[in-house]
């Protein structure tokens, strides 16, 4: 189990939370082929008219937990509200793995339409490595509000559908959404079961997500949260699933 591994499992924890809505909590457990639960994950969003904040924590578990060193991400994403989606102005990732902390903080400039990223590494509390560099491209979206809003973003009609997201720089911040058309859905239903509100599939500009096979299956419920999403035959180790628990 690599660090690739840990970094597929940590984006497919981040990726069900694919549509919008007011909430406190909203928990899940993801689940990985021959390995069980691997980890859990909890998010907690502020919002009203004008403002938001996503705080998001992801722990690992089990054989993961073992054998990536009790690794644990967070990120927060704080922003304004645009015609009732979230717009995200800063967004950070933090890593913790034994002694070493590693953060990524982007600040999204709007008028100017660029993103300037900070990176920190420390270890054993001593600033290791450091850098600040502005991105190549521009987002109105990061990972978490892309897929928070997706629920008012996007119709419920079989489209493919193109964003940019932060923290997805090598790809360009680039990700596809595709909303399946009605002959399609006995295919999507098999493996995310039945009565979903919105069937969709992510598609990542990343060496592991760019086979078919690794394309992330979702499926939201009545309430406009995913309860399901499914990524098949990932890496040869089987179905990863990702459920909801609250």
């Amino acid at each position: 189990m690599t660090q690739k591994f840990l970094k597929l499992i940590v984006l497919f924890f981040i990726l069900g939370n694919v549509a919008f809505a007011q909430v406190t909590q909203l928990n899940y457990k993801a689940k990985f082929g021959m390995f069980g639960t691997v980890g859990n994950i909890k998010n907690t969003l502020t919002q009203n008219a004008k403002t938001y904040q996503i705080k998001t924590r992801v722990t690992l578990s089990g054989m993961a937990k073992s054998i990536l060193g009790g690794q644990t991400e967070e990120y927060i994403s704080k922003g304004h509200m645009e015609h009732g989606l979230m717009v995200s102005d800063f967004y950070k990732m933090t890593t913790r793995k034994k002694e070493t902390i590693i953060t990524k903080e982007y600040t999204i400039n709007h008028a100017n339409k660029h993103i300037t990223k900070k990176y920190e590494k420390w270890t054993r509390g001593k600033l290791v490595k450091e850098y600040t560099q502005k991105l190549n491209f521009y987002a109105k979206d990061d990972l978490l509000t892309l897929y928070f809003n997706l629920g008012k973003a996007i119709p419920k009609t079989g489209k493919t559908y193109k964003f940019r997201a932060v923290g997805l720089e090598k790809q360009q911040g680039k990700v596809e959404i595709v909303v399946p058309q009605k002959r399609q859905l006995k295919k999507y239903k098999k493996d995310l079961g039945e009565h979903a509100t919105l069937y969709a599939k992510a598609l990542i500009y990343q060496k592991n997500f760019r086979k078919k096979k690794g394309d992330i299956l979702l499926a939201v419920g009545d309430d406009g949260f995913i309860k399901k999403a499914v990524i098949k035959d990932i890496l040869l180790f089987g179905d990863a699933q990702l459920l909801r628990v609250k």
